[in-house]
């Protein structure tokens, strides 16, 4: 059963030796990020699954002890999931479950174990939330940190370029979020949500799987587009 959900974004940029000198300018997001795991710790769960969006090679279960790595960026750091002492060999943690893999070792987490799940853009709604009613169903005591960006067309200088559907996608997707609606989540439109370059869609409706029927609140503690890419950050508990 879900007993506690943590929502943040998995910007790279999230990791200051990423972000190198503009690493102020996510301060408030990183604290954000640390307040949802710190909420995650409370639960006390027994079991921890990050989910996160991947790219085909990426996709799929990734034990305790995954590397993931940010040299690809241009930084020669590497982190574990979990914190393991030994790192495992095998496929390497996708940027948003590294992002996440780094959240966890700045937490310090030792509160349960910990494994990920990388899921692809293309994931059907229905198929999502198969996926997160058994993470949710595998044990008594799950928590789910749940890594994903909103759309990346907020702006001229967004990434995807502006498109003026974005702004409504994102303030539906952190009303649902903060709101711990399940349905709304489901009903995000995946084709809309690939136009929008939104990679949080599927890990979302996971959540929203995984969190049906377990009367949890949410709450939304960071909603912002700094580089016109939807950064949400929210709790259920």
């Amino acid at each position: 059963m879900l007993v506690a959900a943590a929502v943040a974004p998995s910007p790279p940029l999230l990791v200051p030796d990423v972000a190198a000198g503009a690493a102020h300018e996510l301060d408030a997001l990183r604290a954000a990020c640390s307040d949802a795991v710190a909420v995650l710790a409370a639960a006390r769960p027994r079991r921890l699954v990050v989910v996160g969006p991947a790219e085909p090679a990426g996709r799929g279960r990734h034990p305790q002890g995954a590397v993931g790595s940010f040299r690809g960026f241009g930084v020669e750091l590497d982190v574990v999931l979990g914190g393991a002492d030994e790192a495992v060999p095998g496929r390497p943690l996708p940027s948003s479950l590294a992002v996440a893999a780094w959240l966890l070792d700045r937490a310090a987490w030792a509160t349960a174990p910990v494994e990920g799940l990388g899921v692809g853009e293309t994931l059907a709604p229905d198929r999502c939330a198969q996926a997160g009613r058994e993470l949710a169903g595998a044990d008594e005591r799950v928590a789910l940190l749940v890594m994903g960006d909103g759309s990346a067309c907020r702006t001229l200088k967004a990434p995807g370029y502006l498109d003026e559907r974005a702004t409504g996608f994102d303030t539906e997707a952190a009303r649902a979020l903060g709101a711990a609606d399940t349905a709304a989540l489901l009903a995000l439109d995946a084709q809309l949500a690939r136009d929008l370059e939104a990679a949080g869609r599927a890990p979302w409706q996971v959540l929203a799987g995984a969190g049906e029927g377990a009367g949890l609140r949410g709450e939304l503690l960071h909603h912002d587009a700094p580089y016109g890419v939807g950064y949400f950050v929210a709790v259920w508990s």
